[in-house]
């Protein structure tokens, strides 16, 4: 017969196995058995997502990256710009008609204006500005410029225009600056041409302004060209 202090150990012993199958059974029941149901307001947790936030999109370039295209054609019209206003100059001391007056202020106002816009244009995009001096320009020479310039007067092109007075001056004046703005047309489409260039908005609105007047002015010259071959 066991003795009462073996009887009180063998109880505690049965208390104590009890406890540990208890906690073993409630351990190994289902995951979420017994635990609250999440609220339908519930922000998802890391474990919740199901799949990874996807990552955002890249953000656009707002800017377009300057061509070379676009500064080499400002440098070069404004060169060609400047080569006209020393024509221009040349007029009202060795024009007598009033016309071609008028037409040489006309193309000087408008020459002056494209280069002050062209200028800006450079300057707002941290480009070099070059000096646009006419009195130089009289003495350039198109041969010797980086780039092709079309319909450009040599230098002694430009000289014997200046030597000429009234009515030769007329006729070889009007000549000269014809051939001068059809070379701008030319330079317009070989610039448009390129790939990729006329993509700045400012600039392909200029090239676009330049082929229309100069297309107009071109029109007025070869009408007082034939008014002057009428006798």
């Amino acid at each position: 017969m066991r003795s009462s202090s073996q009887r009180m150990v063998a109880a505690a012993l049965a208390v104590i196995v009890g406890s540990l199958v208890g906690a073993g059974c409630r351990s190994a029941a289902p995951a979420g058995e017994g635990a609250p149901a999440p609220r339908p307001d519930a922000q998802p947790t890391p474990q919740m997502a199901a799949t990874p936030e996807p990552a955002p999109a890249p953000r656009a370039e707002t800017g377009r990256p300057r061509r070379a295209a676009d500064v080499e054609f400002v440098h070069g019209m404004m060169a060609h710009h400047a080569q006209a206003l020393a024509m221009t100059a040349m007029v009202p001391s060795r024009s007598r008609r009033d016309d071609l007056r008028a037409l040489g202020q006309r193309i000087e106002v408008s020459q002056r204006d494209e280069i002050a816009l062209m200028q800006r244009w450079l300057t707002a995009r941290g480009e070099r500005v070059p000096s646009v001096d006419p009195a130089h320009a009289h003495h350039m020479d198109p041969r010797q410029m980086p780039m092709a310039m079309p319909g450009m007067l040599t230098a002694a092109e430009l000289q014997r225009l200046a030597d000429a007075q009234g009515a030769a001056f007329d006729r070889l004046f009007l000549q000269s600056m014809i051939r001068h703005h059809e070379g701008a047309l030319t330079m317009v489409a070989e610039y448009l041409a390129k790939p990729g260039a006329g993509q700045d908005t400012e600039l392909f609105r200029f090239a676009s302004d330049v082929d229309a007047d100069q297309r107009a002015e071109i029109r007025r010259m070869r009408a007082l060209l034939d008014a002057m071959a009428r006798p």
